[in-house]
C-alpha cells in the first residue's frame, strides 16, 4: 500500500547523539540544579529511572506524565508538587546545556523538508519519556521545530512507550491511517523497527545505529538521510 505518513524518530536520528553522553549530561545538569534544592543526586537519579521504567510498562490507562510523577512520589510524597516549577525551570535553563554533547546533521532537516514537499504527512514519534518542553528544544537542536510536524508525542499525550506495538498502533489512530500507510525511519533496531511487526515499512538510519539484541541490520532497508530520499524517490 502507497505510504502517507513517514514517522521520524528523534533522538540518534533528526538529533545525533550518542546516547550514554546525553544521559550523563542530562543527569549531570539536572542533579547539580535539584541539589540546591534539597534533593540527593543519587536517590534522585534512581527515582527517576524507577518512574521512568513505569512509563515504558504504560497500558495507555493514564499519560506516561501521570505514571511518572506516580513514582516520584512514591520516593518524594507530596513534596513533588510544590517542586514541579523547578523541574519545569531546569527543562527552560540548564537543559539547554545538554545541547552541548549532541551534533548536528543538516540532511536531517533537509530530509523532513523534502518528505513533506512531496505531500507526506510527517510526525515526530520520540520516546515520550520526556515533557513536551525538553522536546522542543531537542527538536530545534535538530535545526527543526514541532510545528513543522503533524504531531509529536511527549510524556503528556501518550500512555505507552516504544517499543510497545500500541504506542504505534495509537499514532496510526491519531493520523486515521493503517499501519502499512506508514514508513517508521529511526536508528534503534529495537524501538524503532519493531513496527515492522505492526504492518508498518520501516528504515533504519545508520548514523547513530542502536542495536542491542545484535540483529543482522540487512533485513531492514537501511542506510542514511540520502538513501531515504531515495528509497521514496523524492
Amino acid at each position: 500500500m502507497q505510504i502517507k505518513a513517514v514517522l521520524f524518530d528523534l533522538d540518534g536520528s533528526l538529533l545525533p547523539m550518542d546516547q550514554d553522553e546525553f544521559i550523563k549530561a542530562y543527569f549531570t545538569h539536572l542533579s547539580m540544579r535539584m541539589a540546591k534544592f534539597g534533593y540527593d543526586p543519587k536517590e534522585l537519579v534512581s527515582t527517576i529511572w524507577a518512574g521512568t521504567k513505569n512509563m515504558m510498562k504504560n497500558n495507555g490507562t493514564c499519560s506516561n506524565e501521570d505514571v511518572f510523577w506516580k513514582a516520584f512520589s512514591e520516593t518524594y510524597g507530596e513534596k513533588y508538587l510544590k517542586d514541579r516549577t523547578l523541574f519545569d525551570d531546569y527543562y527552560h535553563n540548564e537543559f539547554l546545556k545538554v545541547k552541548d554533547v549532541c551534533g548536528y546533521n543538516a540532511k536531517a532537516k533537509e530530509a523532513v523538508e523534502r518528505i513533506k514537499q512531496a505531500g507526506y504527512r510527517v510526525v515526530l514519534a520520540t520516546q515520550p519519556i520526556f515533557p513536551s518542553i525538553a522536546t522542543k528544544h531537542r527538536t530545534n537542536w535538530a535545526g527543526l521545530d514541532v510545528s513543522d510536524f503533524e504531531f509529536f508525542t511527549a510524556f503528556e499525550n501518550i500512555g505507552y512507550c516504544k517499543p510497545n506495538l500500541k504506542y504505534y498502533e495509537e499514532i496510526c489512530n491519531r493520523l486515521g491511517v493503517s499501519p502499512s500507510e506508514c514508513l517508521m525511519v529511526g536508528n534503534d533496531t529495537g524501538d524503532d523497527m519493531v513496527a515492522e511487526k505492526l504492518g508498518m515499512q520501516v528504515f533504519l538510519l545508520t548514523d547513530c545505529l542502536i542495536n542491542q539484541s545484535g540483529e543482522d541490520i540487512e533485513k531492514y532497508r537501511h542506510g542514511s538521510f540520502a538513501e531515504l530520499l531515495e528509497f521514496l524517490n523524492i
